[in-house]
């Protein structure tokens, strides 16, 4: 079956929206979709596998616990490894931010 990443983008997102794409036993594949969301302020993910991210579509920011931040748009893409604590801290309020996200051993 043919899908796009871009079409059927929820109208409505009170909250941001995960849809697993692919997970096998090494490897999960999710696209999330924000709208000026941001991670819980309560917290850091801390995550047990590693993870590669790119921005399809918008633009977002991820900060790291260590201070550092970096800002991504279309076509941009960041590794995070395994338990590098990081949240997302603004992503654009006015369109959708389209991230594929890859977790894997």
């Amino acid at each position: 079956m043919i899908a796009n990443l871009l079409k059927h983008l929820p109208e409505r997102l009170s909250e941001e929206r995960f849809d697993t794409l692919v997970d096998a036993e090494h490897v999960t594949v999710e696209r999330i979709v924000s709208r000026g969301h941001t991670s819980p302020a309560a917290g850091w993910y801390d995550q047990p596998r590693h993870e590669w991210v790119v921005v399809l579509k918008g633009r977002g920011m991820v900060a790291f616990e260590d201070g550092e931040e970096v800002t991504l748009g279309p076509g941009d893409h960041l590794g995070i490894p395994a338990h590098r604590r990081h949240r997302v801290t603004w992503t654009d309020p006015e369109e959708d931010t389209v991230w594929l996200a890859v977790h894997y051993d």
